[in-house]
């Protein structure tokens, strides 16, 4: 089985990566949070060239996630990435943000499924490295689904990431698991899945319902539970003070990259880890209104002093 991490925007950039694969082992593979592709002609630059640098991402496998609708701009990118030796490039359809979706990126692309086919086939055909996508599976209603699979189907995508939700579910309500299970049976192509795998027993109750299942995208799930993916693999949940080894270096690499700033960095990944303790109010409740690193580190010493951490670690929306 393959495991890999959800690109997320802001939080599982390259630092998240390599501190987390220090203190509970490397998953299979890596999406980085999508990309803007640099104009033709250009590079990357910047904080995207940072999270894109082999050095920052030694040892692990990433695979670059693209934002765009400009096929000459993504097949640009492409050939950049694969100078810097990547091996793959995946394209994001799922993002679900209103800004987003009104440019007609991300998720929104799925209302046009004309240009989208003409963009698939373009990509496919022009880039030097194997393109794979990302989706939700329509914007409106699920019954937008099959037109959206069809044109995926007649594309030599490299894999097909399914996120069974619409884009107006953003990430509410339960994934329509069936849109998977179609998209395994008609796929010519590796399918994946991600949504909503937050313990072992949903893994689980997956894997039973649809055994073809080849690769788990993990997300939300991981930021509560950074030992999810060891679990999967039959090994232990995380210990206290694994959590707070791996919160101690996630926070000094945001110190010496963003300084200070770093505190509001750490609050949002505090809103998923405080589903690692036993009362995750009171956790939030330590962190929420700090702003300076001293209070924030003495915040955070209360929290692993006095707060046990829950039976089961698990996010819950």
């Amino acid at each position: 089985m393959i495991v890999s991490l959800a690109p997320m925007e802001g939080i599982t950039g390259h630092l998240f990566r390599t501190v987390h694969a220090e203190c509970f082992g490397a998953l299979d593979r890596y999406y980085t949070p999508f990309l803007p592709p640099p104009r033709v002609g250009s590079s990357f630059g910047g904080r995207i060239k940072a999270e894109i640098d082999s050095a920052n991402n030694r040892g692990l496998t990433v695979v670059p996630q693209l934002m765009s609708k400009n096929a000459d701009e993504f097949i640009w990118a492409a050939q950049l990435l694969s100078q810097m030796g990547y091996g793959e490039v995946n394209l994001n359809l799922g993002c679900p943000s209103g800004t987003v979706v009104a440019k007609g990126k991300g998720a929104g692309f799925l209302r046009h499924l004309e240009e989208l086919d003409a963009f698939l086939n373009q990509v496919c055909e022009r880039s030097p490295i194997p393109v794979s996508v990302k989706t939700r599976i329509g914007v409106e209603s699920d019954e937008e689904y099959d037109a959206i699979l069809e044109v995926y189907c007649r594309r030599p995508i490299a894999e097909l990431i399914v996120h069974p939700r619409v884009q107006k579910d953003r990430y509410q309500g339960t994934p329509r698991q069936e849109a998977y299970g179609k998209t395994l049976a008609a796929a010519p192509f590796p399918v994946a899945y991600n949504g909503d795998i937050f313990t072992v027993g949903d893994y689980t109750a997956l894997v039973a319902t649809y055994p073809a299942t080849r690769h788990v995208m993990l997300g939300r799930g991981i930021l509560a539970n950074p030992a999810l993916a060891r679990m999967l693999r039959g090994g232990a949940a995380a210990t206290a003070g694994e959590l707070k080894r791996f919160h101690d270096g996630l926070f000094d690499a945001y110190r010496a990259e963003i300084g200070g700033n770093a505190v509001f960095r750490m609050k949002e990944w505090w809103s998923y880890a405080r589903f690692a303790f036993a009362d995750p109010l009171s956790v939030h409740r330590a962190v929420r209104k700090v702003r300076r690193v001293d209070d924030y580190q003495a915040a955070v010493s209360r929290i692993f002093n006095s707060e046990p951490l829950a039976d089961v670690a698990r996010f819950r929306p």
